[in-house]
C-alpha cells in the first residue's frame, strides 16, 4: 500500500508541515497586530485542518497496523495473541484504505468545497422569446436546487420580456460547497420542446448560456479604484421611461481588462454601486485566475468546457422527458423532476467523472 500510495503520503507530508507553520505563525506577537495578515493565514490554515485531521488519523492506523505486524513477527509470542493481532492487522489495513481514499477525494476537490460563494449569470441565445422563458425555466430550477440546500439566493440584476421570460438574470448563492456543485453549470444549455408561443404545436430548439463565477472575498483580490471607471445615468425603464427621477443606475468599467458591469436594478445609487463592484470582482476575479491557471483549466477541460459560454453542454428534450449531459454522456429519463430543482443527481455524476480525472493528475 505504502509504494502505490507514496506520492499521496508525500504531499500530505509537505501539507502538514505547511498546517504547523501556519500555527507558529499565527502565535506570532506581530501576527496578532496584523488583522488582515492574521485572517489570511487562519483562512489557509482552516482550510488544511480537515485535510490534516484526517492524515493524522489516517497515521495513527498505520502506526497501530506497523505494532500488530511486530508482534506477528515475535518468535516469543504465543499463537493466540498473534491470532489476534492478525484480526486486527485486517481491520486497520480496511480502515486505512479507507481513510487514504477519502484523503484523495478531499485533498483534490479542497479548492473548490472551500468557496461558499458564487454569482450566476443566465442569458436567452437563439431562439427569440422562448429562449427567454428558457432562461427563466433555467433560473427556477437553480433556485429550487438552492433552497433544497438551504443555499442563501439573493437577487442582483434582471431584464424581463413581455411574456415574463429573462433576457438575462444575475444573482448570488451562498452556502457550504455552493461552487463544487454549481461550477459545473457553466455553458451552453439547449432545450427542445414547443414553445407556449407556437400554435402549431411544432417542437423548437432554443438556447440559453449560464456563467458560474466564484465571488471572491476581498481579501482574495484587489482592484486599484483608479483603474475602474464609473459612469452615472437614470435607469431606463420600459418605452424609455425613467424608473426614478435621480441618477441611479451605475456602470463600471475596468480599464486593464476591459470588462464591463452595469447595474439599474435599485432605485439607490448606493446600492447599485455596491452590487456592480461585487460583479466586478467576480469577473475580474476569474479573468486572472483563468490565465494564472491555465494549464490546469486545460486538463479540466474534458470535464467543465472551456468557459466559453457558447459551448453547448446539457440538452433538455421534454417530449422524451430526457436530460442529456454531453461532457460525461449521460442521459436521465426525469426531465420533469430535474426542472423542479433535483439536480442532485446530474451533479453527483459531474463530481465523480471530475475526481477521478484529477486523480489521475495527482
Amino acid at each position: 500500500m505504502a509504494d502505490v500510495k507514496q506520492p499521496l503520503i508525500d504531499k500530505l507530508d509537505e501539507l502538514e508541515e505547511r498546517f504547523c507553520r501556519l500555527g507558529e505563525q499565527i502565535a506570532l506577537p506581530e501576527t496578532a497586530r496584523d488583522s488582515n495578515k492574521l485572517i489570511e493565514l487562519s483562512k489557509e490554515q482552516g482550510k488544511l485542518r480537515p485535510v490534516i485531521t484526517k492524515y493524522r488519523e489516517y497515521k495513527k492506523v498505520a502506526a497501530d497496523i506497523k505494532e500488530a505486524e511486530r508482534i506477528l513477527s515475535d518468535a516469543d509470542i504465543d499463537e493466540e495473541l498473534k491470532s489476534l493481532a492478525e484480526e486486527e492487522k485486517q481491520r486497520l489495513g480496511e480502515q486505512g484504505e479507507a481513510l487514504l481514499n477519502e484523503l484523495q477525494n478531499t485533498l483534490v476537490m479542497a479548492e473548490d468545497m472551500s468557496i461558499g460563494s458564487v454569482i450566476m449569470e443566465i442569458r436567452a441565445g437563439t431562439g427569440g422569446e422562448e429562449a427567454a422563458l428558457f432562461a427563466r425555466d433555467l433560473y427556477n430550477m437553480y433556485i429550487k436546487y438552492a433552497e433544497g440546500r438551504r443555499w442563501k439566493v439573493e437577487q442582483l440584476d434582471f431584464s424581463v420580456t413581455d411574456r415574463g421570460g429573462f433576457r438575462e438574470v444575475i444573482f448570488g448563492i451562498k452556502g457550504p460547497g455552493v461552487w463544487s456543485e454549481l461550477g459545473y453549470e457553466s455553458g451552453g444549455h439547449r432545450v427542445q420542446r414547443v414553445p407556449e408561443t407556437e400554435a402549431q404545436g411544432r417542437i423548437h430548439t432554443s438556447a440559453a448560456t449560464v456563467a458560474v463565477l466564484p465571488e471572491p472575498e476581498e481579501l482574495d483580490i484587489e482592484i486599484n479604484p483608479n483603474d475602474v471607471v464609473e459612469h452615472v445615468s437614470r435607469a431606463g425603464g420600459p418605452g424609455g421611461q425613467n424608473v426614478n427621477k435621480v441618477s441611479s443606475a451605475i456602470r463600471l468599467e475596468h480599464i486593464p481588462t476591459g470588462i464591463t458591469v452595469n447595474m439599474r436594478e435599485e432605485k439607490s445609487q448606493h446600492k447599485n454601486r455596491a452590487k456592480a463592484w461585487r460583479i466586478l470582482r467576480s469577473r475580474v476575479y476569474e479573468f486572472y485566475e483563468s490565465k494564472k491557471t491555465a494549464e490546469r483549466e486545460k486538463k479540466r477541460k474534458i470535464m467543465i468546457g472551456s468557459g466559453d459560454r457558447s459551448e453547448k453542454i446539457r440538452t433538455y428534450n421534454f417530449p422524451q422527458n430526457r436530460v442529456t449531459d454531453h461532457r460525461i454522456n449521460l442521459s436521465l429519463y426525469n426531465l420533469d423532476k430535474i426542472m423542479a430543482g433535483a439536480l442532485s443527481e446530474v451533479i453527483a455524476a459531474l463530481q465523480n467523472y471530475d475526481r477521478q480525472e484529477r486523480l489521475k493528475n495527482l
